[in-house]
């Protein structure tokens, strides 16, 4: 996964910089970009019952990838510019979640960490 990480970073920072827009691009205004696309591909989802949902993603799947597609260059692109190692900060990140989710007491259970601790 490091190499697609990596790879991908390197295509959507070569398309930035060749359009100089990292001049536009601080933390705040790209924050709010992934947010913002974040929203577009929630729109897909946005009152539609399961069964809707999924003859919309049978309908619709380009459109849905896209938006996804723009959620992904948003986190690729804050990444590279924070300095942040995707890869070491899920792996890290799933490291916690395993203890804070242990498979005994969240599996088939849908509730927070710091409620799943009281059962």
């Amino acid at each position: 996964m490091k190499n697609n990480f990596e790879n991908l970073a390197k295509i959507i920072i070569k398309f930035r910089d060749d359009r100089n827009w990292k001049q536009f691009h601080n933390p705040k205004d790209m924050a709010i970009s992934l947010v913002l696309e974040s929203a577009e591909f929630l729109e897909h989802f946005q009152w539609n019952t399961p069964k809707e949902i999924k003859q919309h993603l049978k309908d619709h799947k380009s459109d849905v990838s896209e938006e996804l597609a723009d959620v992904l260059y948003w986190v690729l692109l804050i990444a590279n510019d924070l300095d942040i190692n995707l890869n070491n900060a899920l792996t890290e990140k799933m490291k916690n979640n395993e203890l804070k989710y242990p498979v005994d007491k969240a599996k088939n259970n849908h509730l927070k960490y710091t409620d799943l601790a009281k059962s």
